[in-house]
């Protein structure tokens, strides 16, 4: 199939949805020249990610990450969302549901207008307490270190999900309720290889829903999607939007 009948397919899969559930990843932050801190990109200083993303670097030494993650709210704060990030908010009234999750910590779906994204990894512009839990928004610049919880005084951490950590068990459960439920599943910009979301276009299509993936390289899912679409998320996703508001 080409990309342009893969295009029309979807659209017109879209027409016929009530309930559609998308799925984002690094690709559609990379068109807003996001970083994504891993491999090659994520080597600060003499350190990589996996050396710093855990509750074990932490523990061992909290400023140490705290300015790693200074560092990286540092390149983000300059970013802004895309063009598909604002499709997406365009897209969500036209359906019955719309449920948007997201692997990214970055915020940008947020800052493009979209509402109660299931932010699966967390969000790099929040933090938690490590003393009673509490969850705040903070967008300082550079963090204040060592930055305490202003209702117990306990010692704050990035409220993302650190390697060795599991996920949020209520987020996780609504992200199980939306693929349970959908018709269309749109998975865009992801690796395909991290769990469980790599597992999540399986799980729908084996319930009925039609699967599309939208991403500029082939990934391990791409052979079990019902439909690919090959390009950059900016390019794809407002083509999408555009035409099914046009013909719906």
């Amino acid at each position: 199939m080409s990309n342009q009948e893969a295009i029309k397919k979807t659209q017109h899969k879209l027409r016929n949805a009530r309930f559609v559930t998308v799925l984002t990843g690094a690709g559609i932050s990379a068109d807003s020249d996001i970083p994504t801190f891993r491999g090659a990109e994520g080597l600060w200083k003499q350190y990589r990610a996996e050396d710093l993303a855990s509750p074990h670097a932490f523990a061992r030494d909290p400023r140490l990450v705290w300015e790693w993650y200074s560092w990286r709210r540092a390149l983000i704060a300059a970013k802004m969302p895309n063009c598909a990030h604002e499709a997406l908010v365009s897209m969500s009234g036209q359906f019955s549901s719309f449920v948007l999750m997201t692997q990214n910590v970055d915020g940008l779906h947020g800052m493009a207008g979209s509402h109660d994204c299931l932010e699966i990894h967390g969000n790099i512009w929040k933090v938690r307490c490590t003393k009673c839990s509490t969850v705040t928004d903070n967008r300082d610049l550079p963090i204040v270190f060592p930055p305490q919880c202003a209702v117990c005084g306990g010692l704050l951490r990035p409220h993302v999900v650190w390697f060795g950590e599991s996920l949020d068990s209520q987020i996780l459960d609504r992200c199980m309720c939306a693929l349970q439920s959908c018709d269309v599943l749109l998975v865009i910009g992801t690796s395909g290889v991290v769990q469980p979301a790599a597992s999540f276009a399986m799980m729908v299509k084996l319930a009925g829903a039609y699967t599309v993936e939208i991403n500029l390289d082939p990934t391990p899912s791409s052979g079990s999607m019902d439909t690919v679409i090959k390009g950059r998320a900016k390019d794809v996703v407002p083509l999408l939007c555009e035409n099914f508001i046009q013909e719906g």
